[in-house]
């Protein structure tokens, strides 16, 4: 749930210290926010603002929506208004620094880490933040869901980074995504929730719905205590040469220095390769599985023989 910024003027960046509010703000045009393509950006965010109520993704006022539609003007949700019941006269804009420069509701509190991933990625046209609840497990967790299960979640998202914790509505907060957002669409933001960027907001609600929904099956087929099933090297290459096709970012797309850097729970990928003879994490990852589903193999007629054994002499009571 978004945390409530201090209440500024409407022309006033919520917020922001003495100084940045001091800078002498870029030019931008008020008058894109009355657009025909204006009114039917609002349409679109108040439809997926519906959308991720729905989906239980955001509760009581939380969750925010962006879409970048000038190269300094930005029309996002306001603050203190569920999701559910949004209209477009709700909508506000503000311009690449958080000033509001139309719209009648004080702008998301939020909106200053939507404004640092349009600085960061310039084809970031919309982002979504919202809390799905088993996404936010894995935030909570500190832990990335494993890769290699569902094509259609390589695709889409892929490898998934997780922001360090800060306070919601800071410039702090804002800045955690920046190490990730240029090679990952979408954040699990730690003890919070998760944000995804895309060409439109329709797409990046989608992008949380896929992680979402692959987070809950991860979660489901772990429960079954068999050995999860990994698509194959060769079979997970064609999906990333086709997802490199569509134009989607991707970590595994990037230079070997870009991919370097700590995982949760795992140390750093560096070491990993280092370790692994050259071998990137996600090949790592790989090889740890094939060897866990061949120790487990390996054991399973031996745990077989040892229970018949003790059947037989009555040394364990028998197993129903």
């Amino acid at each position: 749930m978004a945390i409530v910024a201090s209440k500024s003027s409407a022309t006033g960046r919520a917020g922001a210290s003495p100084s940045t509010a001091s800078k002498a703000p870029a030019p931008t045009d008020p008058l894109l926010f009355s657009t025909p393509a204006a009114k039917e950006i609002k349409r679109e965010i108040c439809a997926v603002g519906r959308k991720l109520w729905l989906r239980q993704f955001v509760d009581g006022n939380g969750g925010n929506i962006s879409y970048r539609i000038g190269p300094n003007e930005v029309i996002c949700t306001p603050t203190m208004l569920s999701k559910f019941d949004l209209r477009p006269r709700d909508l506000c804009m503000v311009d690449l620094e958080g000033r509001q420069i139309a719209g009648t509701k004080q702008a998301t509190s939020e909106i200053l880490l939507h404004l640092e991933i349009y600085k960061k990625v310039p084809q970031a046209r919309a982002a979504v933040h919202c809390h799905p609840p088993h996404a936010t497990g894995y935030a909570v967790a500190g832990i990335v869901p494993p890769n290699m299960m569902i094509p259609e979640f390589e695709i889409f998202v892929g490898k998934v980074a997780i922001a360090p914790y800060e306070t919601p509505g800071t410039q702090a907060f804002a800045e955690t995504v920046l190490p990730f957002v240029e090679n990952h669409n979408t954040v699990l933001l730690k003890n919070h929730g998760v944000v995804s960027w895309a060409e439109t907001v329709t797409l990046a609600e989608w992008n949380c719905e896929v992680l979402e929904t692959y987070c809950n099956i991860v979660s489901a087929a772990k429960q079954l205590g068999a050995p999860l099933s990994i698509i194959s090297d060769q079979k997970g290459q064609d999906l990333l040469a086709r997802k490199k096709r569509m134009g989607l970012p991707d970590i595994r797309f990037a230079s070997p220095s870009a991919q370097n850097g700590k995982s949760p729970r795992s140390g750093s990928t560096k070491q990993c390769d280092a370790l692994a003879g050259g071998l990137n994490a996600a090949q790592v990852e790989t090889i740890v599985r094939r060897v866990t589903r061949e120790v487990l193999a390996e054991l399973a007629p031996l745990q077989e023989s040892k229970s018949a054994s003790q059947r037989n002499g009555g040394k364990a009571p028998r197993k129903r």
